[in-house]
């Protein structure tokens, strides 16, 4: 699979990422992470050793994208909780905020 990470593409497989990170000891996990084999790597760890870039020069968020298209299972940081979407505006606070209702917006239209 062809995928850019710090702006250089590079073509990569669920083997030559298995073999890549074969022997390497995981860091301990503070952010984002992805399980390769049976064990947990910190995503910014794997990106360095399968890039061989800095670790600064690319995100997280691009290995993780690179990772999971691959089909490897990636996890958000610890204590990461998605954010509860905001509860729908009802038709008439809706009507109300299209109107010029005073100090009304509607919360998603």
């Amino acid at each position: 699979m062809r995928c850019v990470i710090a702006r250089y593409p590079f073509d990569l497989t669920k083997g030559g990422v298995l073999d890549s990170m074969k022997g390497v000891a995981p860091e301990p996990v503070t952010g984002e992470s992805v399980t390769i084999g049976r064990r947990r790597y910190p995503v910014k760890q794997v990106g360095e050793v399968i890039t061989r870039q800095d670790r600064r020069d690319f995100s997280g968020g691009e290995v993780t994208r690179a990772m999971a298209r691959l089909g490897f299972t990636c996890h958000p940081a610890p204590g990461a909780e998605p954010t509860p979407p905001a509860p729908a505006a009802t038709a008439v606070e809706t009507a109300s905020a299209l109107l010029g209702g005073a100090g009304t917006t509607p919360r998603e239209l």
